[in-house]
């Protein structure tokens, strides 16, 4: 990992964990740190309730983060959402929010997705696991945890990075270090993961990819958008293989 802590057996990165630790506190605060997810939430929440019907259903987010996902996937009217995360600061952040904001049916625990899958295989409507992979040593192992903790009849839902020279000059070099979106460091080229190689790890999961969407910033209007691009940023609905 050149250097990097990181424990592949628990599928952790210390160095990511801690990075995001420094930073819990500004996750709500929506021109700091975190403003492009508040920014491209809108559209990744649409998107998974256009394919999965969030509306009474039982629903995961792995790598919830400060809650951003979780907490309007339950505004949108989940019938229960379970956020899970490894930087435990991070979720206090999310469980103080929900609480100050009267946001029921929602609950944070710090635990491994793939644990989670263990002691409650099958159990979720829908699975999302948003701008995660690309943060820890071994997503297939995520994408496999996914695929056990959804229904038969259920979706799973990825967002991600990929890995060309075009998303180096998007993601690194204009959002890090010239335009200055998010802090320098927040992203690792090297583990990017192509959309060929998201299918693959699918596949093997038992997944079906039943939709693939990219993501384009308009400097000009300085909004987000849906595209069929996946130059950049994209976004897998998938199903369970039958």
């Amino acid at each position: 990992m050149g250097g990097r802590m990181s424990d592949r057996k628990y599928n952790v990165d210390a160095e990511e964990i801690a990075k995001f630790s420094r930073i819990a506190d500004k996750w709500w605060d929506k021109s700091g740190e975190f403003k492009t997810l508040h920014d491209i939430n809108p559209l990744r929440l649409d998107y998974i309730d256009g394919h999965a019907d969030l509306r009474g259903k039982r629903v995961l987010d792995v790598g919830c983060g400060g809650g951003i996902l979780a907490e309007s996937m339950a505004r949108r009217g989940a019938a229960f959402v379970k956020g899970i995360d490894m930087a435990e600061q991070s979720l206090e952040t999310a469980r103080l929010h929900a609480a100050l904001n009267n946001v029921a049916d929602i609950e944070y625990e710090c635990i491994r997705v793939e644990d989670l899958a263990g002691a409650e295989p099958h159990s979720f409507d829908a699975v999302t696991c948003m701008e995660m992979m690309e943060h820890v040593p071994d997503p297939a192992a995520i994408v496999r945890a996914c695929a056990k903790l959804v229904k038969p009849d259920g979706m799973v839902f990825f967002s991600t990075i990929n890995k060309n020279p075009k998303s180096y000059l998007h993601l690194i070099v204009a959002a890090e270090y010239l335009l200055k979106f998010v802090p320098k460091g927040t992203h690792d080229w090297k583990k990017f993961i192509a959309p060929a190689e998201l299918a693959r790890m699918c596949r093997q999961a038992g997944l079906d990819v039943a939709d693939t969407k990219g993501m384009t910033y308009h400097v000009l209007s300085q909004t987000y958008a849906l595209c069929d691009s996946t130059d950049v940023n994209y976004m897998f609905a998938c199903r369970p293989a039958f």
